[in-house]
C-alpha cells in the first residue's frame, strides 16, 4: 500500500511523534491508522524502559485556578534537558495536563494519571509513556496538588521552573494580594503556614542541632536547651508562611499584611512545586 504525505502528515498531528517515524509505523501497519498509532505506543514504552533510570530533573511546573477562584492545582511534569522543558509542545502538553486535573479534581497524583487525555483515548499516564517515544527523553508527571478555599490564586515564576498556589479565607477583590502571597511563597519556600503547621520530626531536629551549636559555641549544657528552644522561634519565624517578614516590606510579617488588608483575613492553605 502507497503511503501519501498527507497519511504521514495525519498521523503526525494525532499522535505528535515524527514525520518518518510517523511514516515507518504506518509503513509497519500497511496503513492502518490504528495500529500505525499502537505501533508508535510500543516504541514509546521501548524508549520509556530504557530511559526509567534517567534522571528526569528538567521541567515545566505550572499552576492554574479554576474560573470562579475556589479551586488551583499545581503540577511539576520533568523531562531530562531544559531544550524539551523550553519547547512549546512539552508546555502545551503539560497545560492540557493541567486543565484535565483542574476540570476532573482528581484525589491524587495516581488518579489524575488514571484519567483520560483529552480525545486520545489513552489515559494520561500512556500518553506520557507514548511522549516518551515522541520525544526521546524520559517524561515523567512527579507532583500535582491542590488547594481548596474561599479565594484560590495561582502564581508562575517565569520561565516554569517554580509555581504556587495560595487559599484564602475571603472571597473579594484579592488578585493583587493574593498574588503577593503565591509570590512570598515561591520565593520563601515555608515550611508550614504557622508553627502549629510543622512537623514534629522538624521541630525535634532544629532542636538538636541548636542544642549541638550551643554546646560548640562553648554555652554550659544546662543552657543549651533554652538557647536552642530560642533558635526555634527563630525558624519559626523565618520558615512558616504567617510569620515571615513579607518581601515587599520587611517590617510586617504576612499576617500584619493581611490583617492590614482586612481584619481577620489569612491564608488556609498553600502548594509550592519548584525544580531546583
Amino acid at each position: 500500500m502507497k503511503i501519501t504525505a498527507a497519511d504521514v502528515n495525519k498521523l503526525r498531528k494525532q499522535t505528535g511523534a515524527g514525520m518518518m517515524d510517523c511514516k515507518k509505523a504506518l509503513v509497519e501497519s500497511n496503513g492502518d491508522f490504528e495500529e500505525a498509532v499502537d505501533f508508535l505506543r510500543k516504541q514509546g514504552q521501548k524508549v520509556a524502559a530504557k530511559r526509567s533510570d534517567r534522571d528526569a530533573s528538567e521541567g515545566t511546573v505550572i499552576a492554574k485556578t479554576t474560573e470562579n477562584g475556589k479551586l488551583g492545582a499545581i503540577i511539576m511534569l520533568n523531562c531530562e534537558t531544559d531544550f524539551v522543558a523550553q519547547n512549546a509542545d512539552f508546555v502545551k502538553f503539560a497545560e492540557n495536563i493541567l486543565e484535565t486535573a483542574i476540570s476532573k479534581k482528581p484525589a491524587d497524583l495516581e488518579a489524575l494519571k488514571a484519567l483520560p487525555y483529552m480525545d486520545s483515548g489513552l489515559t494520561i499516564a500512556e500518553k506520557i509513556t507514548e511522549q516518551t517515544g515522541v520525544i526521546g527523553e524520559k517524561v515523567q508527571l512527579s507532583s500535582y496538588g491542590t488547594v481548596e478555599a474561599d479565594k484560590v490564586v495561582a502564581y508562575i515564576h517565569p520561565g516554569n521552573r517554580l509555581a504556587s498556589v495560595v487559599g484564602l479565607n475571603k472571597d473579594g477583590n484579592y488578585d493583587e494580594l493574593g498574588r503577593d502571597i503565591a509570590m512570598q511563597v515561591a520565593a520563601m519556600a515555608p515550611v508550614a503556614l504557622d508553627k502549629d503547621g510543622v512537623p514534629q520530626d522538624v521541630i525535634d531536629r532544629e532542636i538538636e542541632v541548636g542544642k549541638e551549636q550551643a554546646i560548640q559555641e562553648g554555652k554550659p549544657a544546662e543552657m543549651a536547651e533554652k538557647i536552642a528552644m530560642g533558635r526555634l522561634n527563630k525558624f519559626y519565624q523565618e520558615n512558616t508562611l504567617m510569620n515571615q517578614s513579607f518581601i515587599k516590606d520587611n517590617k510586617k510579617s504576612i499576617k500584619q499584611y493581611l490583617g492590614d488588608a482586612e481584619k481577620g483575613l489569612s491564608v488556609t492553605a498553600f502548594k509550592r512545586f519548584s525544580l531546583s
